[in-house]
């Protein structure tokens, strides 16, 4: 007759079903044999009849593949919670950092309006207001400003970096050069642009 496929349901008589369990649990062990053999896999397998009784299959013992499964979920456990331990660290780091850097910026922004506050009152139109509302007078103020600025950052350059050497170039700007090894280089600024 050849085999059958049979449907997969519970099986009604229990003698049958008795007889069924025997023949699956031991083709279920032998594959789980093989599996370990070719592949080098630990496996633990625990089976209860139908009548209460208990059967299991364990390469190299089911205890020591239980023990292992155990401890590995603990160790995991435990691993998971240095992770989220080192995470929180890190996103404190971060935290530290950016507060930091927010200080910092309220401490130059403090800076800024105490400048304007005190150098700001003859410089105000300098900051604030655009170029075409200035008048005459405001406009010959503001080229002053500039050229205190220019004579500061000249100074400030000078004292930064003695390599350099600065040059008015008639009054019209300022120039530096700047000694390379078998060559200068010549930048210039135009106040009259």
């Amino acid at each position: 007759m050849g085999r059958k496929k049979i449907p997969i349901e519970k099986i009604q008589r229990s003698a049958h079903r008795q007889v069924t369990f025997s023949k699956r649990r031991t083709g279920l062990f032998k594959k789980a044999s093989e599996l370990c053999i070719l592949c080098g896999a630990e496996v633990a397998i625990v089976v209860f009849s139908p009548a209460g009784k208990v059967f299991s299959f364990g390469h190299p013992s089911v205890e020591s593949v239980v023990d292992r499964f155990l401890n590995q979920h603990d160790h995991m456990n435990h691993n998971v919670g240095l992770i989220n331990a080192r995470i929180r660290e890190q996103q404190q780091e971060e935290y530290t950092e950016v507060l930091n850097q927010l200080q910092a910026e309220k401490k130059r922004g403090e800076t800024y309006e105490q400048y304007k506050k005190t150098e700001g009152d003859n410089h105000q139109y300098c900051l604030d207001a655009p170029m075409d509302d200035l008048g005459l007078h405001e406009l010959e103020e503001m080229k002053r400003t500039l050229e205190e600025l220019r004579s500061k950052l000249h100074d400030e350059m000078r004292k930064s970096n003695p390599f350099l050497a600065y040059n008015h170039l008639n009054n019209q700007g300022f120039g530096m050069v700047a000694p390379f090894v078998g060559q200068s280089a010549m930048f210039w600024w135009n106040s009259n642009m």
